[in-house]
């Protein structure tokens, strides 16, 4: 009777875990930081951040398929620290972000990659222009944020993208058309989530 009741309890248990939901985290802009470098003639690796991130992670580790990333990067944000350079940055010669005004990154796809490693494909629109890039995710940290209180989770990115294939290469190839991307983010789960 034991074991019956041991196995009965074993695959409720298997049952429940194959059906819960990813976790849904919101990313804290306070702690995130997308930053952009490229070649400049080969002398230099200039950066530019991108603030004011706002996204939603949806995180399942017991089932990382079910995962998802759906970010949205406002131009707005974006600072080199050279006020000139974020205005011609933000003109028609590269971003256009009156007509443009953000960046968005929509996953297709998330995949475990390794001990802490996941690779995550998705959709990127610069300039209203929509090509696939791929995401390598470090895991940093999944737990309760002490600060406040809520479940959480921070993850490390990179990728490479070539901003000719968004129409944002004016002075390729002296200024490399390959940039990379680095990315940190923090998480939390929302306040009325989290009391759930």
């Amino acid at each position: 009777m034991f074991k019956r009741l041991t196995l009965a309890a074993a695959l409720a248990a298997a049952s429940f875990a194959a059906t819960a939901a990813p976790v849904a985290y919101k990313m804290d802009a306070n702690h995130t930081s997308v930053v952009a470098s490229w070649s400049h003639f080969g002398f230099s690796n200039p950066i530019a951040n991108f603030g004011q991130v706002d996204g939603v992670i949806n995180y399942d580790p017991q089932n990382v398929g079910q995962s998802s990333v759906n970010v949205t990067i406002p131009l707005a944000g974006l600072d080199t620290r050279v006020a000139k350079f974020d205005e011609h940055l933000r003109s028609a010669d590269f971003f256009d972000a009156a007509k443009f005004p953000t960046i968005t990154f929509k996953s297709t796809r998330v995949e475990a990659a390794g001990d802490r490693k996941l690779r995550v494909f998705g959709d990127l629109t610069i300039k209203g222009i929509t090509k696939p890039a791929v995401l390598d995710v470090t895991i940093n940290k999944i737990g309760e944020q002490p600060m406040a209180k809520r479940p959480a989770a921070g993850f490390d990115a990179s990728t490479v993208i070539k901003r000719s294939d968004f129409g944002v290469d004016k002075y390729a190839p002296n200024v490399s058309d390959e940039v990379t991307i680095t990315i940190t983010t923090e998480a939390v789960v929302a306040k009325a989530d989290a009391a759930k």
